[in-house]
């Protein structure tokens, strides 16, 4: 249940007319009261003698009692009260019982003292209701509506709990401006799956990620298509900016700009300039120095690695500092959704939607910290669109798989902090991160499994023991989970490559906790080849330079395995497990 109290206005006749009428895309219908401060109160909706000049005099009476000198400037009052699509429908008596429950709770009315201000409660569609009041009390007063908004959305949520409808957390003023009706309206008119505002925050998200200076944000809007109108003071400084999509106008025919603070509050000019602000200089001279762009597969491996180093901090570091790392991991979502392969991009897309709302809360960022992610940002979006397949592919899959503990680190950041909203959205992000996981790492961890079904016998055995002896407690789980043996395989790559396998092992495993995770092998592959510094590309991979692990894979790839051979390489697997 989400009550609004809307701007306060002057003419209560004005704001009838609108209650009572077709609305402004005939979406009103059956407009009539469900309750008001009077039951003998007229109903211009279902009272054919009644006229919404005789309800607006009664409302507007105690106003015209007192001195025009001590008359609000603006006494008419306005709160919607909308349930979800979700919810069941209620009746008119339940919409009656809720507006006195909200006029009592913001101190309109009080039925105790029965001095309170004069109310009706207008209902024109299924799933809301309208209550107008006017801002003098029959005695003469003025009601006391300091901090009226918190009052009326406690009593929502008491209200959701005693009616069995969708229960939603309290808020704390720092989420994005939500799309007005007539936004929603002109978006189903013209066809769009999201309102003009919605396209338009998330343009303009992407082209902050990593963006280092006016100019360069600027350009990406451009280059985006959206129409750019700057705010600029007589000294020529600039104060600020608007966004418009070339499509969207007003009755006029000219396009409707919204100011950034509008989108969202983290996206006004002043805001954006925060982050670069604590951009290190070596940094910008780096971007300056670098020749073209850079490498979808190495953006991916930088921020698999700045994203450990996040994690750490939002579990660990001070909240300024755990805040500006949350905020960008916001840009870093964004740049992967933009330049993600098809078959992930969806999920990320709706990861980065998601983790927006939790991107903000009431603990200011302190910028500066922030820099390795931002660049990882900055190198995901110069890196350009992967092609979801080998090197590109494996990095994508170990990126989001780090991504994942990060936002569910948040998750747990934002619970702590009592940021209801904030945690819930990190942990639906998360729940995207997960299903866009299982897509970008079914390829390369199939890979690495046929690699570790491949090796031999001895080989198997003495990484099973390898595994018993590093992680104890964890051994028996991993060896029966099907990603055992893409483990196995990065293991035996490790000690090729030169690595202590048992103590690089302990150290991944060590390093953060393993309970959430649905595979420990899956974790454990991407936490040691990310360590280890592996190749992320498995398709191409030379075999283990091992005697026995030769003449296996020359065994299995030069003839033909019977069925009879076949069974039997399968139950010596399952012995060494």
């Amino acid at each position: 249940m989400i009550p609004r109290i809307q701007k306060r206005g002057q003419r209560t006749i004005g704001l009838l007319y609108y209650l009572y009428g077709p609305g402004k895309f005939e979406e009103h219908t059956d407009p009539h009261l469900v309750a008001s401060w009077d039951h003998n109160a007229p109903d211009p909706g279902r009272d054919a003698t009644a006229t919404l000049k005789q309800l607006q005099q009664l409302l507007d009476q105690p106003v015209e009692n007192i001195d025009p000198s001590e008359r609000p400037k603006k006494h008419v009052w306005h709160l919607s009260v909308r349930n979800g699509s979700e919810d069941r429908i209620l009746s008119d008596q339940e919409w009656g019982d809720v507006a006195r429950r909200m006029v009592a709770a913001a101190g309109i009315d009080n039925p105790e003292e029965g001095a309170g201000c004069r109310w009706a409660a207008v209902r024109h569609a299924d799933d809301h209701i309208h209550i107008v009041a006017t801002l003098v009390r029959e005695d003469g007063y003025k009601p006391d509506l300091d901090n009226d908004a918190n009052r009326v959305q406690a009593q929502a949520r008491a209200l959701e709990a005693e009616l069995g409808l969708r229960r939603l957390n309290k808020g704390d003023g720092t989420a994005a401006k939500r799309p007005t009706s007539a936004e929603r309206h002109k978006a189903m008119r013209q066809g769009r799956e999201r309102t003009a505002r919605e396209e338009l925050r998330e343009t303009v998200r992407r082209a902050v990620a990593g963006a280092r200076s006016n100019e360069e944000f600027f350009d990406r809007l451009a280059a985006a298509g959206l129409l750019i109108r700057k705010r600029v003071a007589p000294s020529g400084d600039l104060l600020g900016y608007k966004v418009a999509l070339p499509d969207d106008l007003n009755k006029d025919g000219e396009p409707v700009f919204y100011p950034g603070a509008r989108l969202a509050p983290d996206l006004s000019l002043p805001r954006i300039r925060e982050r670069w602000a604590g951009d290190a200089p070596d940094a910008r001279r780096r971007d300056a120095n670098r020749n073209g762009p850079g490498n979808p597969a190495s953006a991916r491996r930088g921020t698999a690695s700045a994203v450990w180093q996040a994690m750490l901090v939002v579990e660990h570091g001070e909240d300024g500092a755990a805040a500006a790392h949350i905020a960008a991991a916001g840009e870093v979502l964004d740049a992967l959704a933009k330049t993600s392969a098809a078959h992930t991009r969806r999920e990320l897309h709706d990861a980065a939607t998601a983790f927006e709302r939790a991107s903000r809360s009431h603990v200011r960022a302190v910028r500066g910290h922030d820099q390795a992610l931002r660049q990882a940002a900055r190198d995901l979006v110069q890196g350009g669109p992967a092609l979801g397949r080998g090197e590109d592919g494996a990095t994508t899959a170990m990126a989001i798989d780090m991504l994942f503990f990060l936002i569910t680190a948040t998750a747990h950041w934002h619970a702590r902090k009592g940021h209801a909203q904030q945690a819930e959205a990190a942990a639906r992000a998360a729940e995207h991160l997960h299903a866009a996981y299982r897509s970008a790492s079914a390829q390369p961890l199939g890979v690495l499994y046929q690699r570790g079904r491949r090796l031999s016998r001895p080989m198997l055995q003495r990484q099973t023991v390898l595994l018993r002896q590093a992680l104890p407690e964890l051994a028996e789980q991993i060896l029966a989970e099907p990603g055992w043996f893409a483990l196995a395989a990065t293991i035996a790559e490790a000690e090729a490559a030169g690595h202590d396998p048992a103590a690089l092992l302990s150290d991944v495993a060590a390093r953060r906790e393993l309970g959430t995770a649905d595979s420990v092998s899956d974790v454990l592959v991407w936490r040691m080849r990310q360590t280890a510094d592996l190749p992320a590309d498995t398709t191409h991979l030379p075999e283990t330079s091992s005697t026995e692990n030769r003449s296996a894979t020359r065994g299995t790839t030069t003839k033909p395995s019977s069925p009879a051979r076949r069974r039997s390489r399968e139950e010596t697997s399952r012995q060494t497990r």
